[in-house]
């Protein structure tokens, strides 16, 4: 038999937070307790300098030719199972119109910290705790990935690991067992509790008890702890989470072909002009303002933005020539319009006039 705390109640999830001391240097800075992602310490930001941007004569793609658009829409139709490729194989092409448009991007790397208890079963692990100030929150090393690469690291904050009874278990190593409450047995289930079956017939399942033995926990009463694992202590410390993000946005200038903007995101294009440092200078020098006017607005969020809970590790900028292509086409006497677009030759028609209703039985 076995009763402790009462079954029904769930018990905490983490160790009560007067289980713990003060550690030195993480006073309000854990998950949980008022912290969470800590600002890195203020650096001394080099200005950045100005970029050129790109030359006049590298921004224009040559048209696609005839070919290229239809060789495209073939492919395109037939990768639609309710596709006929009539009209992309037999339309005649009657205008081809370029409206290519330009993209510009800024990634910003950056790192942010996270610390938070944390505790695992104790089987011996040092406990060192105490003996010596732990290093600060952006003192710990942590070895980052390639620049504009996401990736995370977590790892045990050294001096800070001390050994605590377990909370849910209150250091006992067992916790009372759910299916029978504790009691290790459970009304049996063939007569019901009575021990008979019929009038006098003993019950031969639980040969007239009345109770059979619990098979979740075979009769103690209780199970082992799962979160402690029957050690009855733990090891508590604080875990640093390190995580490296690439975060990034776009400005897509408006071409006005009727292209949905969303479809660009799909494709790349010719790259014009690329600058990665530290802390990129807004590109200057750009002939259409608005990739101007968008370089300086994205610049200024990012470098407000994330400096203020991570530490920026390196920023990129590029500004990109999409090709777009508004190609009108003949079949069966009238006119319909696709799109070919992107290095890729991607296509988009919307209303495609050769289409069947199919299902999938």
């Amino acid at each position: 038999m076995f009763a402790p705390p009462a079954a029904g109640s769930p018990g905490p999830s983490a160790p009560p937070a007067g289980m713990f001391d003060s550690m030195p240097g993480y006073e309000g800075t854990l998950a949980g307790g008022g912290g969470g992602f800590l600002p890195p310490p203020m650096p001394a930001y080099p200005v950045p300098q100005p970029e050129p941007g790109p030359e006049q004569p590298h921004w224009n793609i040559p048209s696609i030719n005839e070919d290229t658009a239809r060789e495209a829409f073939v492919l395109f139709a037939s990768s639609k199972c309710c596709y006929s490729s009539a009209p992309a194989k037999d339309g005649v092409i009657t205008g081809m119109d370029a409206f290519n448009t330009y993209r510009y991007r800024l990634e910003t790397f950056t790192e942010s910290r996270l610390t938070e208890w944390s505790h695992e079963p104790y089987n011996g692990q040092p406990v060192d705790a105490f003996s010596q100030p732990p290093p600060g929150p952006w003192d710990i090393p942590a070895q980052a990935p390639s620049f504009f690469m996401d990736g995370k690291q977590t790892m045990k904050v050294p001096y800070t690991s001390s050994m605590k009874p377990c909370h849910v278990c209150l250091g006992m190593g067992r916790k009372p067992c759910k299916d029978c409450a504790g009691a290790g047995n459970k009304v049996c289930w063939v007569c019901n509790g009575s021990g008979y079956r019929h009038g006098d017939d003993r019950c031969h399942h639980c040969n007239g008890r009345g109770r059979d033995n619990c098979n979740h926990c075979h009769g103690q009463g209780s199970t082992q702890c799962p979160t402690c694992r029957g050690k009855q202590q733990l090891l508590v410390y604080i875990n640093l989470t390190v995580k490296w993000t690439n975060n990034i946005d776009n400005y897509v200038v408006e071409q006005l072909s009727g292209l949905q903007v969303d479809n660009l995101s799909k494709v790349s294009g010719k790259e014009l002009f690329r600058d990665s440092q530290y802390m990129v200078y807004p590109v200057v020098g750009f002939p259409d303002p608005a990739v101007v006017q968008a370089a300086q607005r994205l610049v200024n969020e990012h470098q407000g933005k994330y400096s203020q809970t991570s530490r920026i590790l390196q920023q990129r900028q590029t500004i990109e020539l999409i090709p777009v292509t508004k190609v009108t086409y003949s079949w069966k006497g009238n006119s319909h319009i696709y799109f070919v677009y992107g290095n890729e030759f991607k296509v988009s028609a919307d209303n495609y006039p050769a289409t069947c209703c199919c299902s999938v039985m």
